[in-house]
């Protein structure tokens, strides 16, 4: 028996990698959605959109590392108001680098997340 087609055809959907890194916001409405939503958009669409590889793993570090910083903040507070600072800037993070890595994505240009920490590589 032959398998015919053993590539699949990989195509550039800008649209979909800029949706992808703005569903990080559903945080703010459901609490979990920014890692749910874009995980299975990664998972789904990896081998078939340009880049939905390197900016999924990207979207999922980040979302990762602010959880740790959450549960590391949280703690910190007792230790002289570190943990406030850590919060405010995770804060920040989860704010700021979704709108600029979208623009990114929009532009053709790799993610870089700042502060992030390399849990898939």
């Amino acid at each position: 028996m032959e398998i015919v087609n053993q590539h699949i055809a990989m195509r550039e959907d800008r649209q979909l990698l800029v949706v992808t890194h703005l569903t990080q916001y559903l945080d703010y409405v459901t609490g979990f959605g920014g890692l749910i939503v874009p995980l299975i958009l990664w998972l789904t669409s990896r081998d078939s959109v340009i880049g939905m590889n390197e900016h999924g793993k990207s979207i999922i570090n980040l979302q990762l590392s602010l959880i740790l910083y959450v549960i590391i903040g949280i703690p910190a507070i007792l230790l002289l108001g570190f943990g406030i600072l850590l919060l405010i800037f995770a804060g920040i993070l989860s704010l700021v680098m979704p709108i600029v890595n979208a623009v990114k994505a929009s532009n053709g240009e790799p993610p870089s997340y700042f502060g992030t920490i390399r849990f898939i590589s």
